[in-house]
């Protein structure tokens, strides 16, 4: 981590505030073997519990990726009986089709499939290029909430197992470097400013207060389910890659081709952001990669392989419909913040004030 993140704060030693704040919280995650053990037992009787005679016991993003494919492995040889939920927003990789397909086939599990009309998302992702913000992603993590929490009350659960985990991805994110994923008000600002305005149809939405609603009434649970088991990168790709023949992106959230050309290419050119620093970072101080070895692998280009970005970038560019010229403008643009639009977020950071005075 370095100066690029706009809170960062060094001590003494040279030490930064993100590195601190990782290593307290990940001493409180890391018990005692028999502990962690415990926890985990407690937590798979505790779902089964609730679920009872449900069809299933809770539901699971994937994505292809490592850190879902492994938690819905780890689910199932637990014992649970977990739906699938996949989100089509029309940017999966070959690979990740085929790691999807070999582990619910592998695995024996239900998959639904939320394909969202590529018209309609197509205008939504050109709107936020438009509107200059830093969170393209945002449209697709909205959506892969808002389609998780359906999923959940429709099938009556009361647990979501997101494949989110501490130990690879803890690092605190740098203010500003994205925005909150539930903003609906938001999104349809930027929306309606920039994009066709139209009723959004197949695009799952969740506001501020169906989130409220799905949390506190519905009472489903949001579960990192990866911080309740032994996981590491490596470890755990070589179990995929051995029983599924599955296949690991080269780089973390590299399953999807926006999400890899936006990550590699768009943040670092037009935002000044590198999220291998967060990501590396994490795995330095849960003990998986050295600092040394870090610091090298920040020496190569975010791609890899530059003939991978010459091939992405003009893919992105017809899928979306814009052409060279409007890219370079769009890339030499200056950012614009998020809340430079309607938003939501001053009122969800006082609610999560409120709730931590009221204890709740």
């Amino acid at each position: 981590m370095d100066t690029t993140a706009p809170n960062i704060i060094f001590n003494e030693k040279g030490e930064c505030n993100f590195c601190s704040e990782y290593l307290e919280t990940i001493k409180r995650l890391n018990v005692h073997k028999k502990e962690r053990e415990k926890r985990l037992k407690d937590l798979i009787n505790e779902i089964k519990k609730q679920s009872k005679n449900q069809e299933y016991d809770c539901v699971l993003g994937i994505s292809g990726g490592l850190d879902s494919s492994f938690a819905l492995y780890k689910a199932v040889q637990l014992g649970l009986k977990p739906l699938a939920v996949h989100l089509d927003n029309g940017w999966n990789s070959d690979m990740s089709v085929k790691n999807i397909e070999s582990l619910v086939r592998g695995l024996n599990v239900d998959l639904y499939t939320h394909v969202i009309n590529w018209e309609e998302f197509r205008d939504l992702q050109r709107a936020f290029f438009k509107a200059n913000v830093i969170d393209i992603e945002m449209v697709s993590d909205h959506a892969i909430i808002a389609s998780l929490y359906k999923a959940a009350a429709e099938n009556k659960t009361l647990y979501i197992l997101s494949g989110g985990n501490f130990a690879n991805e803890g690092m605190l994110m740098p203010e500003g470097w994205n925005h909150l994923k539930i903003d609906l008000k938001n999104l349809k600002a930027i929306y309606n400013r920039f994009g066709m305005g139209k009723r959004l149809k197949t695009f799952p939405t969740i506001s501020l207060a169906h989130w409220l609603k799905y949390k506190y009434l519905n009472k489903i649970m949001w579960l990192s389910f990866l911080d309740y088991v032994p996981y590491t990168q490596k470890e755990s790709a070589e179990i995929l890659s051995k029983e599924f023949c599955w296949k690991a992106p080269e780089k973390k959230h590299y399953e999807s081709i926006i999400t890899r050309f936006y990550q590699a290419y768009i943040l670092p050119k037009k935002f000044n952001v590198d999220k291998r620093k967060l990501h590396y970072s994490s795995l330095i101080c849960s003990g998986q990669l050295s600092r040394e070895d870090a610091l090298e692998k920040m020496m190569d280009n975010p791609y890899g392989d530059i003939s991978l970005l010459e091939e992405d970038k003009k893919y992105v560019l017809k899928k979306l419909n814009f052409n060279a010229e409007y890219f370079e403008e769009y890339i030499n643009s200056p950012p614009i913040p998020h809340t430079y639009y309607p938003s939501n977020t001053k009122l969800y950071f006082r609610l999560k004030s409120l709730k931590r005075i009221a204890g709740i």
